[in-house]
């Protein structure tokens, strides 16, 4: 699964779980739960408390979803970093530092051809190309 689509996930389960919230009160209201299910004395429907349990649920629920939301990119960002050895370049995945190449190409569809840039080809191998 990928991490766009677990994100999405998570949010949509909220978004049911506060709607869940929001049809409970609503039944309890209209069909007065407790009076069925546990004998408790019978109450009358009141509307304004309906609407006004709801708008807080409502409101509610609107920030844990954006809370949500904005941690979910923050954790996104932060996952994006890869540690790379400064010495030869390597990236750290898991326990194991792994050549960057090797991760490129196990994570894109990128191939890999090597060759030398003016500045080390002049560095490296200068006072051979002098020679001639």
């Amino acid at each position: 699964m990928t991490k766009r689509r677990f994100t999405k996930r998570i949010l949509v389960y909220e978004t049911i779980g506060f709607l869940v919230v929001i049809v409970m009160l609503w039944l309890d209201e209209i069909f007065d739960l407790p009076h069925y299910l546990f004998g408790a004395p019978a109450t009358p429907i009141n509307w304004i408390e309906s609407i006004f349990e709801t708008i807080l649920v409502l409101i509610l629920g609107i920030c844990v979803i954006s809370i949500s939301q904005r941690a979910l990119k923050r954790i996104k960002h932060l996952e994006g970093f890869l540690r790379v050895c400064s010495f030869c370049k390597r990236i750290k995945v898991g326990d194991d530092w792994i050549p960057i190449e090797e991760y490129i190409k196990e994570h894109s569809a990128a191939e890999f051809s090597h060759g030398l840039c003016s500045e080390c080809l002049e560095k490296q191998y200068g006072k051979f190309l002098s020679k001639n």
